[in-house]
C-alpha cells in the first residue's frame, strides 16, 4: 500500500534524526516497512497484514506491525482506515478460531495441513497462544486512545471479546475443561505439544494456559508468565472500552474479574527468590513448584513489562527481573563481538533478536544505554538497511529471515521514542 500522507510524515520525522545517512535511511525504510511490503486492502474493506517471508497473518505480529502507525490515527484518515480495517480482519479471524495463531487471506489450506489438530483452511497455523487473543484487544484499546474512532466497537467486536473471554476461562482448567489438542508429526519437541497434544500437566492457579510461546515454540509449564501479564492489562484495558463506549458494565466486570483471578495467580505461583537477583518473575511455571528461569525475545517477554503496561519500570521486582534477563544467568543472553542481547530457542544457538536489543532499549531510562543500542542495531544490518528475526552477534552477515516486518517497526519505536520524533 501507499498512503502519501503517511510517507510524508516519516520522510519529515527522519530528517529531524541526527546527521546520520544510514540511520535516516534505515528508518525511513523500516518505519515503511509494513504499510509498503505487507499491507493489503481487501475487497471486503479488511486490511491483510502479513508477517513478511510468510504469506500469513499473525495476530501477535499484525498488531505490533502498525503500532508506530497509531502516532498518525488522530490526524490522518488514510491510517485509521488502515488499522480499523485489521482491527476488524483480527475479530473475524479470532471469531473463525481463537485458538489459531495465524491465518491465510483465503481458504487456501496453506501452512501446516498435516498438523493434528480440528484445522480450518482458513488457519496457515493452530498454535495456541495466549498473547495472540491479546494483542488485537491491546491493539483495539490503542487505535481508541490515538484516534477516539470507536466505530470498530461493533456486535462482531463484542462477541470476539466475549470469545476471548470465555476462551481464557475454560483455559484456567486446562486438563479438565479444554477442547484443544496439538501435535505436529515427525516434529522437534518444541514445535509440537507432549503427551498426546495436550502438553504437561499442570495444576490450577488462576492464570489461563497457553500451549507455545510467542516465538510459536511449545511451552516447557503451561502458564506463561509473560502472556498472562499482557492478559492482564488487554482485559482490563477492553474492560474499560466496555464501559466508558459500548456501555456493557456486565462484560466488564467479567473481565475485570478474570483479569484480577490471572493477576493473582501471577503473584502467588509467578515469582521466584533467585539467590543473586533477588525476587523476579519466572517465564513459566506450572503450578505445581516448577518454574522455567529465561527469557525469550519475542514480545511479551519479562524484558517488556513496562511496556506491555503491566506494572512500571521501577518496580522493585521488574528492576530484579531485568537484570537477571539481561545477565548469563538468562540461558538466551547472548554477547558476541558486534552485539550483545536476548535471543531464543527458536532461531540457531547463540543468535540475538534485534526485538530484543530494541524491547531493551524501548524499556530503559538511560538515554546512553538507548543511543548505543540503537548504534548497534544500525550497525548490524549486514547492509540491507533493515532489520531481521536474529543474528550472529559476532558475525551480523549471517541472519535468519530478511524480511521480518515485526522488527522493523520496534526498531522505528525506538528511534522515536529516543529522539521524540513527533509524526503529527
Amino acid at each position: 500500500m501507499h498512503l502519501p500522507q503517511l510517507h510524508d510524515r516519516i520522510a519529515q520525522a527522519a530528517g529531524r534524526l541526527p546527521a546520520d545517512p544510514a540511520l535516516q535511511a534505515q528508518f525511513t525504510a523500516c518505519a515503511l516497512n509494513t504499510i509498503e511490503t505487507t499491507t493489503e486492502r481487501l475487497d471486503d474493506g479488511s486490511t491483510f497484514v502479513f508477517t513478511g517471508d510468510i504469506p500469513a497473518l499473525w495476530l501477535r505480529d499484525s498488531s505490533a506491525q502498525v503500532r508506530h502507525y497509531l502516532l498518525l490515527a488522530a490526524d490522518l484518515p488514510e491510517v485509521q482506515g488502515l488499522v480499523a480495517g485489521l482491527i476488524r480482519r483480527q475479530m473475524d479471524c479470532i471469531l473463525l478460531d481463537p485458538y489459531a495463531n495465524a491465518f491465510n487471506k483465503g481458504p487456501t489450506g496453506g501452512g501446516h495441513p498435516g498438523d493434528l489438530t480440528d484445522a480450518h483452511p482458513m488457519v496457515w497455523e493452530r498454535k495456541y497462544e495466549v498473547d495472540s487473543l491479546c494483542y488485537p484487544l491491546d491493539l483495539a484499546w490503542q487505535f481508541w486512545k490515538r484516534s477516539g474512532v470507536t466505530t470498530v466497537f461493533d456486535d462482531t467486536w463484542r462477541q470476539a471479546v466475549r470469545t476471548v473471554a470465555a476462551l481464557f476461562r475454560r483455559e484456567q482448567r486446562h486438563f479438565e475443561d479444554s477442547p484443544y489438542r496439538f501435535e505436529r508429526p515427525h516434529a522437534v519437541q518444541t514445535d509440537t505439544l507432549r503427551n498426546k497434544g495436550m502438553g504437561m500437566p499442570v495444576n490450577y492457579t488462576g492464570m489461563t494456559w497457553s500451549g507455545f510461546r510467542p516465538s510459536d515454540d511449545a511451552c516447557e509449564f503451561g502458564y506463561l508468565i509473560p502472556a498472562n501479564m499482557f492478559a492482564v492489562v488487554a482485559l482490563r484495558r477492553t474492560a474499560e472500552i466496555l464501559r466508558t463506549v459500548v456501555q456493557d458494565a456486565a462484560l466488564a466486570a467479567e473481565l475485570d474479574t478474570l483479569a484480577g483471578e490471572i493477576d493473582h495467580g501471577i503473584q502467588a505461583y509467578g515469582t521466584v527468590l533467585h539467590p543473586v537477583y533477588g525476587k523476579i518473575y519466572a517465564y513459566e511455571t506450572d503450578g505445581f513448584g516448577n518454574h522455567h528461569l529465561m527469557d525469550d525475545a519475542n514480545v511479551p517477554s519479562l524484558l517488556s513489562i513496562s511496556y506491555l503496561g503491566y506494572a512500571p519500570a521501577d518496580d522493585p521486582v521488574v528492576q530484579n527481573t531485568r537484570r537477571f534477563v539481561l545477565s548469563r544467568d538468562n540461558p538466551y543472553f547472548q554477547q558476541g563481538s558486534r552485539a550483545r542481547g536476548i535471543g531464543s530457542p527458536h532461531t540457531p544457538p547463540g543468535y540475538v533478536w534485534p526485538i530484543g536489543i530494541a524491547m531493551q532499549g524501548l524499556t530503559s531510562s538511560d538515554h546512553a544505554e538507548r543511543l548505543a543500542l540503537i548504534a548497534m542495531l544500525r550497525d548490524c544490518d549486514a547492509g540491507t538497511g533493515l532489520m531481521h528475526e536474529s543474528f550472529h552477534p559476532d558475525r551480523p552477515e549471517e541472519f535468519t529471515r530478511p524480511w521480518f516486518a515485526w522488527a522493523n517497526t520496534l526498531f522505528a519505536e525506538l528511534l522515536i521514542e529516543t529522539y521524540g520524533l513527533h509524526l503529527p
